[in-house]
């Protein structure tokens, strides 16, 4: 019988808690390497998984492999890299340290650099670009919620189309691109709303329906779309809604936005920013890596983000540690 996949998950959080345990649910050998705080309460509670459309999954905490540092001898066919960006570095030196060469590694990482950065530092892994589309936050001890919908998206590599069918019957499916720029563009524009809702202090879905919000998080859209474009990109398309048209309709009376954008509203009302869980625990947010991405693309330019230089302001000024440009 053919053995099992074998994932090593670097970062166990929202992200790869839930990747990690659909995976595992799914038949996978998972290792997670993670903070000891969030070890203590999978080691205690186990790992619940559950979605929007109702489905719930659970990993008993016998069945877990939980470290708090890369294991000796660990041979896993692929890495999924979801720790802060801003812990990247650090966690490519550490992986060079203790995997194969050529080992991949797929970063699941908000933000356009990693991968560029990790191979600065640890040359002698395979480092591949990946995109999460889905918003998942911690409702509890243990517990991880899928709040929105969207496909997982990465760089196409043998090893990973070889897990695609694993990663479908998991349900989190995997697509390959040629080319993942243009999706990760157009996952930062979405992003922009992050710190947007971070300081609403509201659910994803209520700071939606509120019409300053809406309209703030409109703006930095607007001011990174232009100098996106000024620098020759396009970003993809990653909802329902072509980019400019999505802006205008964002700036809408709530009414009218809330009848014409219902598909952007089916998000569940329990989710939220991964920026406002990092507020709320006084951690180092990634708004440098968002909002200031568009604020060192304006400088590249020879142009100025205000929008978004006020937005890193606001944020770096809540933020009770420093943030790291990759």
């Amino acid at each position: 019988m053919k053995p099992a996949p074998h994932f090593l998950v670097m970062g166990a959080g929202s992200v790869g808690c839930y990747l990690g345990g659909c995976l595992q649910h799914a038949g996978a050998q998972v290792d997670f390497v993670g903070r000891p705080s969030v070890l203590h309460s999978l080691r205690t509670h186990g790992l619940s998984l559950s979605d929007r459309d109702g489905r719930k999954q659970f990993v008993a905490p016998a069945q877990l492999r939980l470290h708090e540092q890369i294991p000796s001898a660990c041979h896993p066919d692929l890495v999924l890299l979801c720790v802060k960006s801003r812990a990247t570095e650090a966690a490519a030196q550490a992986l060079e340290r203790h995997l194969a060469a050529g080992t991949p590694v797929l970063s699941l990482q908000n933000g356009l650099h990693n991968v560029t950065l990790a191979q600065a530092v640890a040359p002698g892994l395979n480092w591949l670009a990946g995109m999460v589309p889905f918003n998942i936050a911690e409702i509890g001890p243990g517990c991880f919620h899928r709040g929105s919908s969207g496909q997982l998206a990465a760089e196409e590599h043998a090893r990973l189309r070889a897990c695609t069918g694993l990663f479908a019957q998991a349900g989190v499916p995997l697509a390959l691109h040629a080319d993942l720029k243009p999706i990760q563009r157009g996952k930062l524009l979405l992003n922009l709303n992050n710190p947007v809702n971070a300081l609403s202090g509201l659910p994803l879905r209520a700071q939606l329906l509120d019409a300053a919000h809406r309209r703030q998080f409109a703006g930095l859209m607007r001011e990174a779309l232009a100098l996106m474009r000024l620098d020759g990109t396009e970003p993809a398309v990653l909802t329902p809604l072509p980019w400019n048209l999505l802006i205008r309709i964002l700036c809408l009376p709530t009414p009218l936005f809330r009848l014409i954008a219902a598909r952007l509203l089916r998000i569940d009302p329990q989710a939220r920013s991964s920026m406002a869980d990092d507020l709320a625990a006084g951690r180092p947010t990634e708004i440098d890596v968002l909002c200031g991405e568009i604020v060192r693309l304006a400088e590249r330019l020879g142009r100025r983000a205000p929008l978004n230089e006020a937005m890193v302001a606001r944020i770096q000024a809540l933020s009770t540690g420093p943030t790291t440009a990759p």
